[in-house]
């Protein structure tokens, strides 16, 4: 009974989830339900769907554009020719995550102005340190033998790091994707501050009217997408381990 439980809850979320999302009448009676005495429960300014669009391309592009740099600095780094900067790397992405994503928006909104580009700028760089960590701690911890078993095999460096190092590093690297977007999604609702679009225009939207009906509103689609988020990158973990398993067994 509770594996059927914990199997059939991820699906009845989803479904809500979704209804949640594109139906404006099953929000409006949630919302109504637990805000009776307010007049409005739905913000009517922007469908809620097409703010869910905007929120998730920014947190998408964002988030791609850290896990490429992530990896790429971690690769990097983690060559004999890199050592050298495998330290100042770490230590400058450890730098920038102590900035708090307001703090980089108010820097970057007088060098580029409102709107989708400074909320995309702080985003990408609160990414990029669990990517860059992750990614570097996967490499280092690449059996050695097995390194050089692949190079007695006649492989080249270029194909250890393909076919040896990144897959075997790939579960820890996605691990630190996972948390990246995670914090993507709830860190990005503060894009709404600055005209980015997103989901949190109806979070502000409800701050400024005093509306506790549009803050859950725009709470509930931004956590929902967090959560669906989390549920895929948990799949998607659970599937690579199984196939890691089968592959050693054939081994």
């Amino acid at each position: 009974m509770a594996k059927l439980i914990k199997r059939t809850l991820p699906a009845v979320f989803i479904v809500l989830y979704v209804l949640f999302l594109t139906m404006p009448r099953f929000q409006q009676g949630v919302l109504g339900f637990l805000f009776p005495t307010l007049e409005e429960h739905v913000y009517p300014r922007a469908n809620l769907l097409v703010l869910f669009g905007e929120h998730l391309f920014l947190v998408v592009l964002s988030a791609s554009s850290a896990f490429i740099t992530g990896l790429v600095l971690g690769i990097t780094v983690t060559r004999s020719w890199g050592r050298d900067f495998l330290q100042p790397v770490q230590d400058l992405t450890a730098l920038i995550q102590t900035f708090p994503p307001v703090a980089v928006l108010t820097l970057a909104v007088p060098a580029v102005g409102f709107g989708f580009l400074p909320a995309y700028i702080a985003l990408y760089l609160y990414s990029i340190l669990p990517i860059v960590r992750n990614t570097i701690t996967g490499l280092l911890s690449v059996s050695p033998a097995l390194k050089s078993a692949a190079v007695g095999m006649g492989m080249t460096p270029f194909q250890v790091l393909m076919k040896v190092e990144l897959p075997q590093a790939f579960p820890t690297i996605l691990a630190g994707t996972r948390i990246a977007v995670i914090v993507n999604i709830g860190t990005s609702t503060i894009g709404g501050v600055i005209g980015a679009g997103g989901l949190g225009v109806v979070i502000v939207a409800g701050l400024v009217r005093d509306n506790v009906s549009f803050v859950l509103q725009g709470a509930i689609a931004a956590a929902g997408l967090a959560f669906l988020a989390d549920y895929l990158f948990e799949l998607w973990g659970r599937r690579l381990s199984v196939s890691t398993a089968r592959l050693a067994e054939g081994n």
